[in-house]
């Protein structure tokens, strides 16, 4: 029997303050007269992260930043598999809401109310889940650099090694993903690959890139725990900032790195040109979602 290709679809939690807490933003559908939160379907070749965004601002009219990945849902539409993948975003602007013949209400509400008040149990779990997260204070995107050829087959001193031309096309694929956290601030390791790798989205936010040896991996005489001692202690300094940032690193210090947060480094592989979108409560890491 044939495999039947799910439909693809992403859709956000999206909060902003309220006078109490936080409340979120629910959509009513007039095709099927129902309560739920908004989402859409992926367009081809689009990242579902980026179809997230998207899909909210269509249906809300809002500007929202992805924070942390919630549960994926499934069920069938049409007599397809379905699957959504949903994201807690943080409204950052709006363009004011227009109703269609998609959407033609909607409602901002606490996470409680609007459990309530959505039509499926699915959308109702995901509301849950989003109530318990701790409050998130700041976002960061850390990449490992993209492909750069083999270390063998370079003359040069590594530290030089350009990204080769199937890395180059990563870093530009990267660029508009790493984009919709809005970075202020783009910091790199020392090698080239790595500032490379960081090229295209410095172009497209119109952003410098801070050299930071502290992502570096080690050098000859140096303990690989060290230096991921430091990249850590980094990226926690960042977080305390509470300004979004993003970081790229190299392939032996990211997922080191990463578990002094929690976890051990096989929890976080990292291929090249891989990024992970970290969500902080203080210096607390409460979210690591692979992109």
């Amino acid at each position: 029997m044939a495999t039947v290709t799910p439909i693809r679809a992403a859709g956000g939690v999206v909060w902003r303050p309220a006078a109490v807490g936080v409340e979120v933003c629910v959509v009513h559908r007039p095709r099927y007269d129902d309560w739920s939160l908004p989402k859409g379907k992926l367009d081809p070749g689009e990242r579902p992260l980026a179809a997230a965004v998207r899909e909210v601002a269509e249906e809300t009219g809002v500007r929202a930043v992805p924070q942390v990945r919630l549960r994926s849902i499934g069920y069938r539409s049409d007599g397809r598999p379905k699957v959504v993948d949903f994201w807690s975003m943080v409204a950052v602007g709006t363009g004011g809401f227009q109703p269609d013949t998609e959407v033609d209400g909607m409602r901002w509400l606490p996470a409680t109310e609007a459990a309530e008040l959505v039509s499926y149990p699915h959308d109702a779990g995901v509301l849950r889940q989003f109530a318990e997260l701790p409050p998130v204070t700041a976002v960061l995107t850390l990449v490992r650099h993209a492909q750069a050829g083999k270390r063998a087959t370079w003359s040069g001193p590594d530290s030089a090694r350009p990204l080769d031309p199937t890395g180059l096309d990563q870093a530009r694929a990267l660029a508009p993903l790493l984009a919709l956290t809005r970075p202020g601030r783009l910091l790199s390791a020392s090698p080239r690959r790595c500032v490379q790798t960081l090229d295209p989205l410095a172009g497209l936010l119109d952003l410098p890139i801070e050299v930071d040896s502290a992502f570096d991996e080690p050098k000859p005489g140096q303990e690989l725990e060290e230096n991921a001692l430091a990249a850590a202690g980094r990226l926690a300094e960042l977080a305390l900032t509470g300004a979004p940032a993003a970081v790229c690193s190299q392939g032996k210090v990211i997922p080191v790195a990463l578990a002094r947060f929690g976890g051990t480094p096989e929890d976080y592989p990292t291929p090249k040109g891989g990024a992970w979108l970290l969500a902080f409560a203080g210096d607390r890491l409460v979210g690591a979602d692979p992109l």
